[in-house]
């Protein structure tokens, strides 16, 4: 009954995740600068979150990547830590959660949802270095290593389309992509990073999280931090729908919301899914005891 059950929940969850996308494309190229975000909720997570990574939405319930640095990565060493993987729900009330990652490999990233598997990348915590990717099955939590690759990689989404994993590098200036089978095996797995690199051509925000959302595109959220003369340091969050073919930005559009903190609301998970009226988000943008749920939404009619 159990095997059964699972069908049908992913068979549920992939059909809700095709209805979505069919229409949050077109919602998310008809944000502006000026569009109104209304906060629903700011839900605290009540347990230890470190520093959150990526995040998505199946049904009722979260799940979210983290980093718990032991020791702080100094003068080029990789430091200590741990990788973590929650499940969590709408209450902010932690479910089950895992670790990944081995060694100096323990900072996950991005994270990404494909109706079947989440998909987590766990890297050294610095550029150049090496990492892991993950499938992970979301109800029993089962772990599948992938892929091993020299170099960072901190997200990682499903191209269900094409069929293939893009990775994306330390702070998101270089795309990869891996070539899957029908077994989910990397075909390309033998190639070297230089042969696979293409440089991003967008810079004004680094990628923090990103999320296959159909027709051949993704949607990213992240942030940069700008210094002006004064030196006080200004934080602009946003996203950037992206073409997976080309690996260029479809539509820019910065996201003028900030936690209580002085974050940019896109500072680290996010997750978004079109509503009757417009576009609902979730955010965790702080770390720790500090971590909040937040809720936005926001009418595009």
């Amino acid at each position: 009954m159990k095997n059964i059950s699972g069908i049908i929940f992913f068979l549920t969850i992939s059909f809700s995740i095709n209805a979505q996308f069919n229409h949050l494309t077109e919602k998310i190229q008809s944000l502006t600068p000026n569009t109104m975000w209304q906060q629903k909720k700011a839900i605290p997570l009540q347990f230890p979150t470190y520093h959150p990574q990526g995040m998505v939405k199946i049904k009722n319930f979260f799940y979210m990547s983290s980093v718990e640095v032991i020791k702080s990565p100094k003068n080029g060493d990789a430091g200590e830590g741990i990788g973590h993987l929650f499940k969590f729900d709408s209450t902010g009330t932690l479910l089950e959660q895992i670790t990944l990652g081995e060694g100096n490999i323990y900072h996950p990233g991005g994270i990404d949802y494909d109706g079947k598997n989440i998909w987590v990348p766990v890297a050294e915590y610095r550029p150049n270095s090496k990492s892991i990717i993950y499938k992970v099955e979301p109800i029993s939590l089962t772990t599948t290593e992938v892929l091993r690759f020299d170099e960072h990689i901190g997200a990682i989404v499903h191209n269900t389309n094409a069929n293939s994993l893009i990775g994306m590098s330390w702070g998101s200036r270089n795309f990869y992509e891996w070539r899957l089978n029908s077994k989910e095996k990397v075909k390309n797995k033998a190639d070297l990073p230089n042969k696979l690199r293409i440089k991003n051509p967008s810079f004004y925000i680094d990628y923090q999280d990103c999320h296959f959302v159909g027709q051949n595109q993704m949607l990213c959220s992240g942030f940069q931090k700008y210094t002006p003369t004064n030196g006080t340091v200004f934080r602009l969050g946003g996203f950037e729908l992206i073409n997976l073919l080309d690996k260029r930005p479809i539509y820019q559009i910065p996201i003028k919301l900030w936690s209580p903190s002085g974050l940019a609301m896109t500072n680290n998970p996010f997750w978004v899914e079109s509503t009757t009226q417009g576009i609902k988000a979730y955010f965790v943008p702080d770390d720790d005891k500090a971590s909040t749920l937040f809720i936005y939404e926001t009418n595009l009619r």
